[in-house]
Formats: structure tokens, sequence, C-alpha cells
């Protein structure tokens, strides 16, 4: 999980641990994406901030996706994004959420992306 929000991090840690998902979470899109490197077969899905330093969400989304293709994306944003900024991105994501997301919704699109 990367977002640039270490609160939402900790928050959105805690809530899928408790529903049994093993979660990793970072502020800066470029130690997850070494920490993804090292780990890659412990990433089935990540969910992605769209606007991040360093790497922006979507860059964030193909190098994972680069390492493990078979790796399930969704991304959010409190941010408007446009549908060129996905349509640039040479990559299948799951899902998009927009912030702010309660965890009730967070766990039920975590739940639904796994099982599709």
């Amino acid at each position: 999980m990367g977002d640039d929000e270490l609160d939402i991090v900790a928050i959105f840690r805690q809530a899928l641990s408790k529903h049994g998902y093993t979660v990793f979470g970072f502020t800066d899109s470029t130690l997850a994406l070494e920490h993804s490197k090292t780990n890659a077969k412990d990433y089935a899905l990540v969910r992605i901030d769209v606007r991040m330093p360093q790497m922006n969400g979507f860059e964030l989304a193909a190098n994972v996706k680069a390492i493990k293709p078979d790796a399930k994306i969704v991304l959010m944003s409190a941010f408007e994004v446009n549908d060129l900024e996905f349509l640039m991105l040479a990559v299948k994501v799951s899902d998009f959420l927009r912030k702010p997301v309660d965890i009730k919704t967070l766990v039920q699109k975590v739940r639904f992306t796994m099982a599709n």
C-alpha cells in the first residue's frame, strides 16, 4: 500500500489486517517499489495513491506490474483524475477509489478485487 499520508497508511493497514490481509504500508513510492521487487511473491494487490512524491501512482503501478504482472492494482485519489491519465497507463487497473473512503468500503473493494 502506498500513500503519501502516514495516518492513512496506518489506518488502512490496521483495518485490512483485522480482516486477515497482510499489509505492507509505505509513504515513499521508491521504498514501496524496492520492497515489491524484493518480496514480489507477497504481493497480490497493491493500493496506490495517485499523487505521491518521488514517483506518482501511475508510475508505481506500471513498475509493480512489470515486477509482478498478476498483481491487482487499486488506485486512489482525493484529487480529480482525468481519463487521459488512465489511458496513458499501459497497465490494467482493477479499481479506482475516491478519497475519502470509509473503512467498510475499502475492505469490500479489496475483498471483491481479490476474488476476481
